[in-house]
């Protein structure tokens, strides 16, 4: 093996790009496991993202990485459900995660912090991190993928890295993705979001005081999260089309729709803001390929669904778990790459079309909420084992349990392969 100015070789089992949730989770999970794993990202670590608010299912894999007590000790707001201005005349309700499982809570964090600390975590458990790293192509021998080039920042040339398998979770990125596979945009979630932050917020009442608050209006909609102490991460959603036609800038937009809101507007009464705007648009989608010869996608390079129920990082961070154990198979028996791979993508691609399904028939607000109840039963439990609120809470917690991408065995790949031949 050839050494690099790192001070490690450049071979590897596995090349994760990107060291967001998805690729921090994967990496760790695969050094936990023994492998030899270099995570590459562009980015100097602690970074701002968007996506403050978290739900239980995240809970599973930071128990798998060991560390649900760091979370609690870095003082993360614990969040133990949701207040919605939503539905038929838009009349508020609330729903608590304690009514879907065993996991009652999970938190509101800053990003920066939550991300920074899953990557020192890849590093504990033995995964090389290099920050600062951009990926500029991907290395192909006899039309498979067998390693990246990538750039350092503020150095001159460009460095190879080489390994059995490369990860991309570049997230909207897609560094690989881009390049390997087309993507289908999702046109009844094309949406805008335009987002900034408050201090001196007000809280909900009682027991609502740490939900994360999803508030409906005409046009759209909000999120409050209460990150910490009187910070909020204040959003609103729209279609890009009615921000389009629209003669407002996105920024005069959500002011004047901040007026049209009952619960927030009452939060944000004595607040200021304390940052500038941000916004991005059309951000559902999924790739037509999750895998290719020599390459695999997870969390947001694979597929992006609206924030509305916060599903992001924890779904990004649940197939990074399931991932992790996918590979560590296909290391130990290469010969069942794959069919492994399109048996996860497969998976993958009905988790994510069961999650994207809910929240485009959510967005029908003429509803009850007990309507949104039984198509979360007809979606997760359609023997109705459970209660149809139930149903709902395990549904938008991530911890519905039952779905194949999360008990996937690949037994039966392995056997076959150790199959004596018939010639």
């Amino acid at each position: 093996m050839s050494s690099t100015h790192h001070g490690f070789s450049d071979d590897f089992d596995v090349i994760v790009i990107g060291g967001g949730p998805a690729g921090a989770t994967t990496a760790a999970l695969l050094a936990q496991r023994g492998h030899r794993v270099l995570v590459l990202d562009r980015e100097r670590f602690p970074r701002y993202h968007v996506g403050e608010s978290l739900i239980p299912g995240f809970m599973l894999p930071m128990e798998e990485l060991g560390l649900t007590e760091r979370m609690e000790a870095r003082g993360f707001e614990r969040k133990y459900g949701g207040t919605l201005v939503w539905g038929n005349n838009e009349i508020p309700w609330s729903f608590n995660f304690s009514t879907g499982g065993r996991i009652p809570y999970s938190y509101h964090t800053r990003r920066a912090d939550l991300d920074t600390m899953i990557l020192d975590r890849a590093r504990e458990l033995g995964a090389y991190v290099v920050e600062e790293a951009t990926v500029k192509e991907t290395i192909e021998e006899d039309g498979r993928v067998v390693g990246v080039r990538y750039a350092l920042r503020g150095l001159n040339g460009i460095q190879e890295a080489r390994a059995s398998l490369v990860i991309d979770a570049s997230g909207q990125a897609r560094v690989i993705g881009r390049k390997y596979s087309e993507v289908n945009w999702h046109d009844q979630l094309q949406n805008v979001a335009v987002w900034t932050y408050f201090d001196n917020c007000h809280r909900l009442p009682g027991d609502e005081w740490s939900n994360i608050l999803i508030e409906g209006i005409k046009d759209g909609w909000f999120w409050g999260i209460p990150i910490d102490k009187g910070v909020f991460s204040v959003g609103y959603v729209t279609r890009s089309a009615t921000a389009s036609a629209s003669d407002k800038a996105l920024e005069d937009l959500f002011v004047s729709e901040v007026e049209q809101t009952t619960k927030l507007k009452e939060i944000l009464k004595d607040a200021h803001q304390t940052s500038g705007y941000r916004t991005a648009r059309d951000w559902s989608y999924t790739n037509e390929r999750f895998y290719g010869n020599g390459w695999v996608l997870v969390g947001d390079a694979a597929a992006f669904v609206d924030p509305l129920f916060s599903t992001g990082v924890a779904l990004a961070t649940m197939a990074g778990s399931t991932l992790s154990k996918i590979v560590d198979k296909i290391l130990q028996h290469p010969e069942i790459e794959e069919k492994a791979l399109d048996r996860y993508a497969a998976a993958y691609r009905d988790f994510f079309g069961d999650i994207r399904y809910f929240v485009e028939q959510f967005y029908d607000r003429s509803k009850t909420k007990g309507f949104y109840w039984s198509m979360a039963q007809e979606i997760t439990d359609p023997d109705k084992e459970n209660a149809d609120e139930v149903d709902f809470v395990k549904l938008i917690s991530g911890l519905s349990g039952k779905h194949r991408l999360f008990n996937l065995e690949f037994d039966d790949l392995i056997a076959d392969t150790g199959a004596p031949s018939d010639d």
